[in-house]
């Protein structure tokens, strides 16, 4: 492209790398790397411009497609039991650095704060809806929404990737990604979850409240659309008592097959434990925690788990629409 020259700029010359000269010209220890460069008249400033526009940017090519990624081992239950578990620790450690912010209104409210960002509507965003829209667009293009365990809040407005593609392997049917519960999980947390776990009030740590706004966010979504895979696991572990069910659209009668109420209990008391031991300071003068043991028991038994079982019925009731789809085993 007719770029312009680049400025001038001066570097030291090392005696082991000064050019040979003749004998006459004195060696001098600094010498210019590049000539001044000549002024750019308007119409060259314009065809450069129009030159770079017009270059074609990477996302634009597509990209190449990696070797597929075998995800045969997603759907053991030992595994998917340990990246539930996982993914409890990510949650509460999330809502510690958020409750550590005021609640800051302003965050949620349209017009509240400025920003730069309108919905199809014409509604200016709130900050938490732009740093979330933002952050998606930043994290799709290296891939983030490619892979099956993660669920954009604004889908429609992922960009193209920067990266290779990578090709993974069909564990779920591939209708998976219509399936979401994330205007649920948003309105539960602004709703319930941050009167949960912040103090009311205001300390102009908009941007810091945000940003861990959004971590919570995404860290519940993916949680709790794991269940997608929990319930592919189900599938093909009881395929004779799941088939009828679904062909009947018995979705009652699936939730009540999908129930274990041993194991949620469990559940519910582990994560309040481990909302107890991560959320105190060992060295404080007073007991306390960071965020309520009871607030993280009672998410996960009003919100998480019933959105896990409602993301499971809806990819249940549908899973029949590709019976012959080969998924790997």
């Amino acid at each position: 492209m007719g770029y312009a020259l680049a400025p001038t700029r001066i570097v030291q010359v090392r005696p082991w790398q000064r050019p040979r000269t003749s004998a006459s010209q004195p060696l001098l220890g600094w010498q210019l790397c590049s000539p001044p460069a000549p002024p750019i008249s308007p119409q060259a400033r314009l065809e450069n411009f129009r030159a770079e526009a017009a270059a074609p940017t990477l996302h634009e090519t597509p990209p190449h497609v990696l070797e597929s990624v075998d995800m045969s081992a997603a759907l053991s239950i030992d595994n998917v039991r340990q990246s539930l578990i996982r993914q409890e620790e990510t949650i509460i450690f999330s809502l510690i650095e958020r409750a550590q912010f005021a609640r800051n209104d302003r965050v949620y409210r349209s017009e509240g704060i400025p920003v730069p960002s309108f919905s199809p509507s014409g509604q200016r965003r709130s900050l938490l809806e732009y740093l979330l829209r933002e952050t998606e667009q930043i994290h799709g293009r290296i891939r983030r929404y490619t892979s099956p365990d993660e669920q954009a809040f604004y889908p429609e407005d992922l960009p193209d990737l920067v990266l290779p593609r990578i090709q993974y392997d069909e564990v779920l049917a591939p209708n998976h990604r219509e399936i979401s519960v994330n205007s649920k999980i948003m309105k539960m947390y602004l709703d319930h979850l941050l009167i949960g776990i912040t103090s009311p009030g205001d300390d102009n740590n908009y941007g810091s409240a945000a940003m861990y706004d959004v971590l919570c966010l995404q860290a519940l979504s993916k949680r709790i659309h794991y269940g997608k895979f929990v319930a592919e696991a189900k599938f093909r572990r009881q395929y004779d008592q799941y088939r009828p069910l679904i062909e009947a659209r018995d979705a009652e009668g699936i939730m009540r097959t999908l129930t274990d109420t041993a194991v949620e209990q469990k559940v519910i008391e582990r994560v309040r434990r481990k909302a107890s031991f991560y959320g105190q300071d060992p060295g404080a003068a007073e007991e306390g925690h960071k965020v309520p043991p009871e607030t993280v028991a009672s998410l996960y038994e009003q919100w998480v788990m019933p959105l896990t079982k409602e993301v499971q019925v809806a990819y249940l009731l549908r899973r029949l629409e590709y019976p012959d789809h080969h998924l790997c085993s």
